[in-house]
């Protein structure tokens, strides 16, 4: 690995072990704890200024911060989300690949694709409920299919060569 991609690594490793420290219940009761000390040393420093800016500089400057590492975070979970969601796409025979690259869409063609998923949503809504509209039996033959079309695929790679 080289040095560059190490320390982009570790930047990556770093916001995301800091993103999820700070959602804990550790953190939010440490916080907490932090403000009710401010507040009891309030009377002691007779409210002064000082005793505002203490709190008012801490907390811009954690939240100043904490900013970029969630949102670090964030884009690394949600390119990791899309990029499963591609997979699911990419790999189903019945999808379309045209929504493998959704996101750079207009919003118009968006509205199309939107409009073709409230379709379905309307013709699913004449089931009867879940139950009839699923069942083991249709996932064992949705699971043949599949093995089979995966089967097919290997005859056709070792065919070509």
């Amino acid at each position: 690995m080289k040095k560059k991609d190490k320390k982009k690594g570790t930047f990556d490793s770093f916001a995301s072990h800091v993103s999820k420290a700070a959602g804990s219940t550790t953190a939010f009761i440490s916080a907490f704890a932090i403000v009710v000390v401010w507040a009891i040393c309030g009377p002691i420093f007779n409210y002064s200024e000082t005793w505002q800016l203490v709190i008012n500089t801490g907390t811009t400057i954690i939240t100043f911060l904490m900013v970029f590492l969630i949102q670090k975070a964030q884009n690394k979970d949600s390119l990791a989300i899309q990029l499963k969601l591609n997979e699911l796409v990419a790999s189903n025979e019945y999808s379309s690949n045209t929504l493998v690259d959704i996101e750079s869409m207009t919003e118009q063609e968006m509205i199309i694709v939107q409009k073709y998923y409230q379709r379905l949503s309307e013709l699913s809504k004449k089931d009867e409920s879940i139950k009839t509209s699923h069942s083991i039996a249709e996932a064992d033959d949705q699971h043949d299919r599949k093995d089979k079309n995966r089967t097919k695929l290997r005859t056709q790679k070792i065919t070509k060569k």
